[in-house]
């Protein structure tokens, strides 16, 4: 992303608060893992989306005055010539400037003297709270918000902004998606080709992550959910222990991260390269009702009708097939919603539409899990709206039963 890309968001957000508005946002910490070891630092992603800055902790402070008019700060960890020998080197204040655009830099350690100063003159202190973490999750803003109330100054959710301006993708998150969505491809394209009769899942998940990291995509943009025969029915499966058979079904929930947009992709495949007929009949559903999906979302299409519309055209298809008695027990075998946004969050934090409209990007996800039957999967694909309908991101990942077999076979 260009500098001019987080510039822009940070214009957009201070020209939706009042004057006297004073911001606060927060890069984050890492927490600690055990004795004395951190997890790996991961910066706060609306920091990021405002900065561009990923790999120190700091903040950024602005400061709106009047009309579109407001001062901003950048403050960064301290140079530490022991600690950056120990943990790398800290960004200095030519390279933070080159990503965010932010000329004004200061340091860390002179931050709470200064907002003492800024803040007797402000209308409310704006800060990034999720208000989803309960207190052992506490982030650092939730923490900063506590001692600000403490003394007297007003607290808002600035959140809410954010959440709204990240609803609709600019044209560089859209390419940095695309290209997310090729590497994920290539990741996918490879599980199908190597997996193999007694392959344990981490083996099939390293074919995964190799592809990633000869892509060079050296972090997913969530944990990679990959799993074989009954582990399919944990929708969010982690363990990696279990043991791909001759028959069962792989399924895959991945998506890579590139330029700080991710993606999420899933696919079902069966591991000796053929569709039983059964695996056949169900996978046949979820991939009529993803087609039937993005052929009829468009410009004004009601927000909630894209999961709605999942689960009743599948739930017929599978009427038809005698999975289901009727459509009120598409419960039964579908156990999830078939839409989230997507992009800086796998989740994405944005306001949730009453329509949807040109350049939001959402995932169009059709699971089925028919414990009878013992197969699990789910095809889910990344659905950016156009000016006149939809464009699905993931379509040259091979998804249908043809060129999933074609594939494997070759």
């Amino acid at each position: 992303m260009k500098p001019e890309f987080h510039t822009s968001n940070r214009n957009k957000m201070m020209n939706a608060l009042p004057d006297g508005a004073l911001v606060v946002l927060f890069s984050g910490y890492a927490p600690r893992k055990r004795a004395d070891e951190d997890y790996p630092f991961f910066a706060d992603r609306n920091f990021v989306y405002l900065t561009g800055l990923t790999r120190d902790a700091g903040l950024v402070y602005m400061a709106k005055k009047t009309g579109t008019s407001f001062d901003e700060i950048l403050f960064l960890l301290p140079p530490d010539m022991m600690k950056e020998r120990w943990t790398g080197r800290r960004t200095k204040a030519d390279e933070a400037t080159a990503v965010s655009g932010i000329t004004n830099i200061a340091y860390t350690d002179d931050f709470r003297t200064k907002f003492r100063e800024w803040a007797r003159d402000c209308s409310a202190v704006y800060l990034d709270i999720d208000g989803t973490r309960e207190e052992r999750d506490f982030t650092e803003a939730n923490r900063f918000a506590a001692d600000v109330l403490a003394h007297g100054v007003n607290v808002a959710n600035v959140r809410p902004v954010l959440a709204g301006l990240r609803t609709i993708k600019a044209p560089c998150e859209i390419a940095a998606m695309r290209e997310a969505v090729r590497i994920t491809g290539e990741g996918i394209r490879a599980m199908m080709r190597g997996v193999r009769d007694g392959m344990k899942e981490y083996e099939i998940k390293q074919l995964y992550d190799a592809s990633l990291v000869a892509n060079g995509c050296l972090e997913p943009g969530f944990p990679s959910i990959i799993s074989a025969g009954e582990n399919n029915f944990c929708i969010h499966y982690y363990s990696y222990t279990g043991t791909a058979h001759d028959g069962d079904m792989v399924l895959c929930d991945v998506g890579a991260c590139y330029d700080n947009v991710g993606c999420d992709i899933s696919r079902g495949f069966p591991v000796n390269g053929r569709f039983t007929d059964r695996q056949r009949a169900l996978y046949e559903c979820a991939y009529a009702t993803s087609a039937h999906l993005f052929d009829i979302i468009k410009p004004g299409y009601p927000m909630a009708e894209v999961d709605g519309e999942v689960r009743r055209f599948c739930a017929q298809r599978l009427c038809d097939i005698g999975v289901l008695k009727n459509v009120e027990e598409a419960g039964r075998v579908m156990w999830h919603g078939g839409a989230h946004h997507v992009g800086y969050d796998t989740h994405d934090i944005v306001v949730r539409p009453d329509v949807v409209a040109p350049g939001m990007v959402f995932c169009v996800d059709v699971g089925i899990y028919n414990e009878d039957w013992g197969i699990g999967f789910r095809l889910e694909d990344n659905c950016l709206v156009t000016e006149t309908g939809c464009e699905n991101l993931g379509i040259n990942v091979p998804r249908s039963i043809p060129e999933i077999e074609d594939l494997m076979k070759r």
